[in-house]
């Protein structure tokens, strides 16, 4: 009898229609509420993307999954039952989101703090929300938005290096990271099969998009990165293994069912008895060309828009002429942006305004990796921006201007927004800023950063943070960046909230062209349940 190995996972909910994601042990029917689909094969894993239609508005329907006719979901363990919340087109929404998780089980020693165990990662504010919405103690979301990181394909944990170990030599390159797709298989088993997480993700609608750790630390940061890692002999298979296993695991759960009716990729992968090869010749041209796909997608909440931009597939890379996006992906990005929303929320695993000392010293590497100090300097750049991280939007000056040029656009028009919401993660740091355009300004735009969800940074690390983002190390940045030749954009923000580091969950709470945000981080057990402890609220309704 066939069974679940992963899932299921709620991955799209509308007024009348959802789509629930599941990964079976064997090929089989899954049937979700009457509606029925054969699995597709990859590489003898089986998977099913169910489209369930004809809803009723503002319903809040329990689901079971059956295999072949038998019932293989919810499990007889007490949680409550996994259920579909449809929307009645109202203007409200409830987005939780945050970034960068460890699936390391959620026990000592893995739940201590660093300072207490080498081992330890603190408590996964997202296993947390989990328990607290279990228990009611929480608001139901209409939307988790997982902005990247959700596997670490270069720092594995004990239970997948042993699984590594078990199927080849780690004394070869890439040694106990993951290697190829089989391996990617295990790490998405790994991160989501936590009981208190599975059940949240069964249950509330996801969102996702990768940064580099899903395939590797610093994944195109430069031209140079790139050559030296296609010249290693694991890279390829690495590669391609990344991009085939999220296509499966992150990105057709991404689409709404109109777009899943054009997403020709998944047809032809269903058709054939075994999809593995034709995957493999997808994975490896978007590797080579970022313009042969687009992961970048969107999703309505009422009068609101949540736009996912993709930083690190579509990238180019050629030093003088980087790119965040490409100009296809970018046109996009600028068309479904534009439209009169209550609030636009764009996402990008990578924030766009970054903390003072970093934007400044981004945008300065930039220019002197690109030749304006010379060669020597140029060499001994690369190196720099490759040992703090030097890349973020700031790091791609020609993106960042052409998006404070839309910025510009989408926040000073008659029908601007009430707020403009960039929110983001990568960089294990809670900061929120404001963002001030000039007299013109009509939406209130912030830049919001929600990083980790599990993955706390070194005590050491969080002191170099904390240097950057003071005012001085802001002033010395921007003017070694202006020494190279940066102009600055027509643009500024300040930090409106403190800078931290804890294990945290955001929530963007929308209601009409109201906005509230609130950020909290994990604590341990009470006796009344598993708190989440506030660090920062904010109301950011735009002025009378």
């Amino acid at each position: 009898m066939p069974g679940l190995v992963l899932g299921p996972l709620l991955r799209y909910t509308g007024s009348t229609q959802a789509t629930v994601w599941v990964e079976t042990d064997e090929a089989c029917e899954v049937a979700v509420l009457g509606a029925r689909q054969r699995t597709f094969c990859v590489e003898g894993h089986h998977y099913a993307l169910v489209v369930l239609s004809d809803l009723d508005e503002g319903s809040v329907r329990p689901y079971e999954v059956h295999l072949d006719g038998e019932r293989a979901w919810p499990p007889d363990d007490g949680r409550p039952a996994s259920t579909i919340h449809t929307r009645e087109h109202e203007r409200r929404a409830r987005l939780v989101f945050g970034s960068c998780r460890v699936g390391d089980p959620e026990r000592p020693p893995y739940t201590l703090e660093r300072t207490e165990h080498p081992l330890g990662f603190g408590i996964d504010a997202l296993w947390a929300l989990s328990r607290r919405l279990q228990s009611g103690q929480e608001e139901w979301p209409d939307c988790l938005l997982l902005l990247g990181d959700q596997v670490y394909a270069d720092e594995t944990s004990e239970q997948t290096r042993a699984f590594i170990r078990a199927r080849r030599d780690t004394s070869r390159e890439p040694g106990e990271q993951v290697a190829d797709f089989e391996e990617y298989a295990r790490l998405y088993r790994e991160a989501w099969s936590d009981p208190d997480i599975r059940w949240l993700l069964a249950t509330v609608p996801s969102t996702m998009i990768f940064d580099d750790h899903d395939v590797h630390d610093d994944w195109n940061i430069s031209a140079a990165w790139v050559r030296e890692a296609r010249a290693t002999p694991w890279w390829e298979e690495r590669i391609t293994g990344a991009f085939m296993s999220y296509w499966i695991y992150q990105h057709i759960g991404n689409l709404a069912p109109p777009e899943l009716d054009e997403e020709r990729l998944l047809a032809e992968i269903s058709a054939e008895a075994d999809g593995g090869p034709r995957l493999r010749e997808f994975a490896r041209a978007v590797d080579r060309e970022p313009a042969a796909s687009r992961f970048a997608f969107y999703r309505d909440f009422g009068r609101s828009r949540l736009v996912v931009i993709d930083s690190r597939a579509s990238r180019v890379l050629t030093e003088g002429s980087r790119d965040m996006v490409d100009d296809e992906e970018w046109q996009w990005i600028a068309e479904h942006t534009r439209g009169a929303f209550d609030h636009l929320i764009i996402a990008s695993t990578l924030p766009v305004f970054m903390t003072p000392g970093i934007d400044g010293l981004e945008a300065w590497n930039e220019a002197v990796c690109s030749g304006a100090w010379g060669r020597l300097a140029a060499r001994a750049g690369e190196k720099l921006r490759r040992a703090v991280d030097l890349e973020h939007w700031p790091a791609f000056q020609r993106s960042f201007r052409t998006m404070v040029e839309l910025l510009h656009e989408l926040a000073e028009g008659p029908d601007s927004p009430g707020t403009i919401s960039f929110i983001g993660g990568d960089v294990h740091t809670v900061y929120v800023a404001e963002v001030a355009l000039g007299e013109r300004q009509q939406s209130r735009v912030f830049q919001i950063v929600c990083s980790p969800f599990r993955n706390p940074l070194e005590p050491r690390e969080r002191r170099v943070v904390k240097l950057l983002a003071s005012r001085a190390a802001g002033v010395v940045a921007r003017a070694l960046a202006r020494s190279a030749g940066v102009r600055r954009p027509d643009v500024s923000w300040r930090l409106v909230s403190p800078v931290t580091f804890h294990n945290s969950v955001a929530v963007l709470a929308l209601e009409e062209r109201r906005a509230q945000l609130t950020i909290r981080r994990s604590a341990p057990e009470t006796p009344d349940g598993w708190p989440l402890e506030l660090l920062y609220q904010r109301d950011l309704t735009p002025r009378p």
